[in-house]
């Protein structure tokens, strides 16, 4: 068995034989896949792994050579860390750093503990803001909350993704994303 210590990129993204992603897994787990014929390694990480017999590249996106049919969420699990990657660690009231969540229209007065009304704040805006509604201060919010959306959220959750994984998961490329 080769022997495999995390490295800086970690985690493989793991393709459906159709190229459909998946999910993201360990680099031992991805390696075990290629070594057993389960997957094919189709795009290489940094490094090279070794044992007494094969030597392999660390697997940064493999593909399962067989189908597999999976029922996948509608919904992404509503976290902390899921808000703040969602309203990028800026306040939705001032922009500002954010340290807290808030909720828009208030738990004490009904407000439900959902996407749509659940925000990251710095804790001065949340402190002033109380048990209020931005409507009651005066305030407005810079975007409205709203659940997250498409593969890389259901795939990923709030984790970054590896740069290597933007063609198959829909997302700007590292050059595209500087042009913008």
């Amino acid at each position: 068995m080769p022997d495999i210590r995390p490295t800086v990129g970690s985690s493989a993204l793991v393709l459906n034989a159709t190229y459909e992603p998946l999910c993201v897994v360990s680099v031992r787990r991805a390696t075990i896949l290629v070594l057993t014929a389960k997957a094919e390694c189709v795009s290489d990480g940094d490094g090279i792994l070794h044992s007494a017999h094969h030597t392999l590249p660390v697997p940064s996106v493999v593909r399962l050579t067989r189908y597999v049919k999976v029922p996948y969420r509608t919904h992404v699990g509503l976290s902390r860390r899921a808000i703040f990657a969602r309203d990028g660690g800026r306040c939705a009231y001032c922009r500002g750093s954010a340290e807290t969540i808030d909720h828009v229209f208030p738990r004490s007065r009904g407000g439900l503990h959902a996407w749509e009304n659940v925000v990251a704040a710095c804790a001065k805006c949340n402190h002033s803001k109380g048990d209020k509604t931005p409507a009651e201060l005066g305030w407005r919010l810079h975007a409205a909350p709203q659940a997250p959306r498409g593969v890389a959220w259901r795939v990923l959750g709030h984790r970054t993704p590896d740069p290597r994984w933007a063609d198959w998961l829909g997302l700007p490329s590292p050059v595209e994303a500087e042009a913008a």
